[in-house]
This record gives structure tokens, sequence and C-alpha cells, in this order.
């Protein structure tokens, strides 16, 4: 699968273990430090530095993945641009403070500076293809966060037409899938129609063109925001992180894909019985340089780019 990638590249991880960025301490006003993002306050934006932290079942790791943050702003930063004649979205130009030159190094291809957005509090999800929490709640009622799918649909399928299938976020656990009524029951039905009609047409422009770089978008979940009165793009968008991400070469439905994203970590987490309860165990070598691999490969096949390494 990763025949392209040949022996200095597997070098060139093993010895970037010792400068992957778990977490980063900067001389600002913290805002917030999520999952994988340490958020600070800059002249009225927000300064988002992506980590190289990992999450998976919505526990965070102790094991940091190399380049994993410098995947995550590239990419966004990528398709932020791809994406900006169907949407606006937070990211803006603004010259760092001098009291942050000591911090150039870290910082270096991991930060994005954006305005300060109010989150619409859902998760908006589209999925392509039958998989993940979809799979399981199709088997068991027919249905998709209350929409009804064709019958004997297999595992990994794609879907005849993409699907929206909101969540509720959380800042703590799972996200909780709703249906469509329910969260018009949160935000309204005008802005509920306005995030089904972006959130399908983000995917399905983009979906096109991975596909074309051998990269099949199976599902991804978007952020929106509210600022100066109008809906905008904001977080992360078409990640490895936010996304499933499959060999399109390789996808064959009815079975588990080879994919460029987190679930090689969840795959590994399963193996070993962890009841995805804190504290999660620490990944062992072969699963972190893989994982930073996928990122990676994900990246060079999206962009055209070999400049991460």
């Amino acid at each position: 699968m990763f025949s392209c990638l040949f022996p200095i590249f597997e070098v060139k991880i093993k010895n970037a273990m010792e400068k992957a960025i778990f977490s980063v301490d900067l001389p600002l006003p913290l805002f917030k430090r999520g999952k994988v993002r340490d958020i600070y306050e800059i002249d009225g934006h927000l300064l988002i530095v992506a980590t190289d932290r990992l999450s998976a079942f919505d526990v965070v790791l102790p094991t940091p993945i190399p380049y994993k943050g410098k995947v995550l702003t590239a990419l966004s930063l990528f398709w932020f641009n791809f994406l900006k004649d169907l949407i606006p979205n937070h990211i803006r130009s603004l010259p760092l403070p001098p009291e942050l030159e000591p911090y150039e190094e870290t910082l270096k291809g991991r930060y994005i500076v954006g305005v300060k957005a109010k989150p619409i509090p859902i998760e908006c999800v589209v999925r392509g293809y039958l998989f993940g929490s979809a799979w399981k709640e199709y088997q068991e009622s027919g249905l998709v966060c209350g929409i009804k799918l064709p019958p004997n649909l297999k595992l990994a399928e794609k879907l005849p037409s993409p699907i929206f299938t909101p969540a509720t976020k959380a800042e703590e656990g799972h996200d909780v899938n709703i249906t469509l009524k329910e969260m018009e029951d949160i935000i309204g039905k005008e802005n509920s129609q306005f995030l089904v009609e972006k959130s399908i047409a983000i995917y399905e422009k983009a979906s096109a063109y991975a596909e074309e770089r051998g990269i099949i978008i199976a599902d991804t979940k978007f952020e929106f925001g509210w600022y100066d009165e109008e809906i905008i793009l904001i977080d992360e968008v078409l990640t490895p992180d936010s996304s499933r991400f499959w060999d399109k070469e390789l996808y064959k439905p009815g079975e588990n894909q080879p994919s460029f994203d987190k679930q090689f970590v969840r795959d590994y987490l399963e193996s070993i019985n962890w009841d995805k309860t804190p504290p999660a165990p620490p990944l062992p070598p072969e699963v972190v340089e893989g994982t930073s691999r996928r990122y990676i490969e994900a990246y060079r096949r999206l962009t055209g780019k070999d400049d991460l390494i």
C-alpha cells in the first residue's frame, strides 16, 4: 500500500519521534486546550496550534504522532482555500507578536490564525459510504439518524447519494447522533437546511477532487460558526482526524478498508481489548510510525506536495 514510501522516509519518521509535540505553552492568554489543538488569544483573534496529540474513542492517547499537527494544519489550509467559493471560513492573516519569536521553530507549520466565531453546537457529518457507527445503526434498524436506507447494503458500500447525519457536540465523551428534526429543534429549520446543503456541497466537491488523486472520502465532519451575522466554516476541514480516507485502488465493499487516517490506531486499540476509558495505553513504535506515514501519504496525495519531512 505504501510502496511509494522508501526507506529514508521511515528513518525520518523514527528520528522525528524526538521532535513530536504533545503540548504547546505560549506566553499568551489560553483560550482553550482541546483534544488536539492548543488555542490562544491574539489581538482579538485565535491562534490555533495543532499538536501531535491523537485521540481515539474520545480519549487522548499518551503517545504523540510525528508530523500529525503539521498535516492537519497544511491540509486544512489547502481545503479552506479550495472551498472558499462555496462558503467563507475563519482563516485570517495576522503577524505573530515579537514575544513568540523563541517559539518560531515549534510553531512552524502548526498554526493558523482565525476569527472568534460562535460555534454552532452541531457536528455536521456527511457520509458517502456505510461504515462506523452508521453501519452498526443500519444493521439494527435499517436507518441512520432517522434516514431509511436501501436493504441489504454491505459494510463500506457506497450509498446511492451522500447523507447528512448530524450529531451533538460533546466537550468530553462521545458525540451523540441525532435526527434532522432534533437538529432543527436546536438551531432552527432555516439554519439546519443551510448546513445540510453546504455540508453536502462541500463533501461532493472535495470527494470528486480526492478520487482523482486515489483517495475515497468515505465520511467526514464539518464545524460551522456564526461570525458577523453569517455562517462560516471553522475548526479543521477534511483531515485524517475528521474524515475516513480510503485507498481507491484497494477499495472492496463488504470488508474493512485500507485507510489513511486514525483507523489504524483504532484497530490496534481494539486488538488489545482496551476498555476505552482513561488512561489510554501507550502506542508501540510500529503503530506510531504507521500512523504518521498514513497521515503524510494523505497529505502527499491530496496536495501533490512532499514538503512536510
